[in-house]
């Protein structure tokens, strides 16, 4: 199968779902991870045009761990919106070339707008890149793919339907998020938090719920048109 795993920025697909990711590409799976944004406004004292090019790089050193393409959308922080109609239509172009059978996104309630912003085009764009003439410079979508979306930031009103034992995937995990050396930094100014730290500590909750000692967890979108019969290939 192959899938895709969209996020707002370089580094959220890692510090949410990386371990899952992992266990699909060693499972034989094809995994393709996408960022909408090149995160330019991430670091206070890097400007944009020296820090697109810095996170790049680290995104693509990250998806090389698991051998996963990388695939960037070029927009900017803060003005990812799903309402603009060239927004939406580069969302249809990824679907319709990537073709995926299941897309991971973030969730609808995550903490930030360009995350929500996303995860609500992707929800749309997998419909709509399933009708005729949807893309301009790629053949339509052959189905509309299964939907998970992947845990927030800290967990907070997230119950995940699914959970997945990461324990034998958590370094590979915390070697893929560690290549966003920048991002380090600016989380700890910005945020004040050790994203590492911070990564590991909600990979253990969702490990005591789930019986292991690291775990990632997901909610699959149900609902009509949706494959939900589609099961994350981990194993």
């Amino acid at each position: 199968m192959i899938i895709l795993a969209i996020g707002a920025h370089p580094d959220d697909i890692e510090i949410s779902c990386a371990g899952s990711l992992a266990k699909m590409v060693r499972a034989g799976h094809e995994v393709v991870i996408c960022h909408a944004s090149d995160g330019d406004k991430g670091h206070y004292k890097i400007p944009a045009e020296e820090l697109i090019p810095i996170r790049r790089q680290e995104a693509q050193q990250s998806g090389g761990i698991i051998n996963a393409k990388v695939i960037s959308l070029g927009l900017r922080d803060g003005e990812v919106t799903a309402e603009k109609e060239s927004t939406r239509s580069l969302f249809i172009d990824l679907i319709c070339s990537v073709q995926p059978d299941i897309v991971i996104t973030h969730a609808a309630n995550d903490y930030m707008p360009d995350h929500v912003a996303v995860s609500r085009l992707v929800f749309d764009t997998t419909f709509l890149a399933t009708l005729p003439g949807a893309s301009k410079n790629y053949p339509v979508a052959k189905k509309v793919p299964a939907l998970y979306y992947m845990d927030n930031l800290s967990g907070i009103d997230f119950q995940p339907t699914i959970y997945v034992d990461i324990t034998d995937t958590y370094e590979t995990k915390v070697e893929m998020l560690k290549q966003h050396q920048s991002q380090l930094v600016w989380l700890k100014e910005h945020d004040g938090v050790d994203i590492l730290d911070f990564m590991q500590t909600l990979s253990k909750f969702r490990g005591i719920q789930a019986g292991c000692a690291y775990a990632e967890g997901f909610i699959q979108h149900m609902a009509w048109a949706r494959p939900n019969a589609v099961r994350f290939p981990v194993n």
